[in-house]
């Protein structure tokens, strides 16, 4: 298990700068708004804007850049560790204490979206499969199927209209913006239900198809026949045996799945509901051209689904002892 985890974690530091070194050459090489024309403003004179680029070192060669821009990240010297630049419009304030200022609220909820969807999809896909064909099974399955062609941002409007406290035809949760108002741990919590069920709809669609098709295929191994022939009950059968081969694999999933929403990918949740996480951030950045902002996401972004995705090799592993002697 050790060899394994070290390759992982070598693999792994390996494509952290493989893809810093991607996102340098999107935002540097490539066509894209000038930041020195940015900080100075649109009235600046050309002498302002070369004494601004200067001042950002972006009239060094371009490796002299690379170098700085991947020390600044990986090391403690300059301005590093993780440091991605300085926000355009936003006081000169560092892209580091700008995401670290808003991914609590991120964390937040996607935590509670990923309780809600696996607390659903799991026992949905288990009894869909073990009911196959049945009345249950047809209509969890075209539910899901609805839930996963709907739009989240439309979903979300849907669902503020209907259930929210300020404009809601049946005002049960809060509304716009009240995670911004509310204080403490719990409070917090109780203004995002209703985006952990918004962003959660369709992803629990997804895995209770997933899980359902992953339990008819394990039902129908011979290690299955053995044991319902050793006398095992059918309770013991199916979540001791069927739901653990067929669970594996969904781990791989998930931490996809956590890494994009912490990355930003819960940007629509979080600007149909005003809340103040990344995704949110993401989309102020954009409107303002403000590149090192976006720079700093994306990449921040890289490194969340890389250290997931670690994880989640080292998990499997764990789960699954084959994986150490194939990979």
């Amino acid at each position: 298990m050790l060899p394994y985890i070290a390759r992982r974690i070598v693999w792994s530091l390996a494509l952290l700068v493989i893809v810093s070194g991607v996102v340098f050459a999107i935002f540097y090489l490539l066509p894209s708004a000038d930041p020195a024309t940015l900080r100075a403003g649109r009235s600046a004179s050309p002498e302002q804007i070369e004494i601004v680029r200067q001042s950002l070192g972006l009239d060094d060669p371009v490796i002299v850049q690379f170098g700085r821009y991947m020390r600044d990240i990986f090391t403690p010297f300059g301005e590093g560790p993780f440091y991605f630049g300085r926000s355009i419009f936003q006081s000169n304030t560092p892209v580091r204490e700008i995401i670290l200022d808003r991914l609590p609220a991120t964390i937040y909820l996607t935590v509670g979206a990923v309780i809600i969807w696996i607390a659903i999809a799991i026992p949905i896909g288990v009894i869909s499969a073990i009911r196959r064909r049945s009345f249950l099974d047809r209509f969890t399955m075209i539910t899901s199927l609805a839930f996963i062609s709907a739009p989240v941002f439309w979903l979300g409007l849907v669902a503020l209209y209907l259930f929210a406290s300020d404009i809601g035809v049946i005002p049960i949760f809060p509304g716009i913006g009240s995670y911004n108002t509310a204080d403490g741990f719990f409070a917090k919590g109780w203004t995002l239900v209703l985006p952990w069920l918004v962003l959660a709809a369709a992803t629990a669609a997804i895995y209770a198809r997933y899980v359902r098709s992953q339990m008819i295929d394990v039902m129908s191994e011979d290690y299955i026949r053995t044991a319902r022939a050793k006398g095992l009950g059918e309770r013991d059968v199916t979540l001791k045996h069927g739901l653990r081969s067929a669970i594996t694999p969904i781990v791989t999933l998930l931490g996809l799945d956590i890494g994009t929403l912490l990355a930003g990918n819960a940007i629509l949740t979080e600007s149909v509901f005003n809340i103040p996480g990344v995704g949110k951030e993401t989309v102020t950045a954009i409107n303002q051209s403000d590149i090192y902002v976006i720079q700093g996401v994306v990449l921040f972004g890289a490194f969340f689904i890389v250290i997931l995705n670690l994880l989640v090799d080292i998990l499997y592993a764990y789960l699954d002892p084959r994986v150490r002697y194939t990979r």
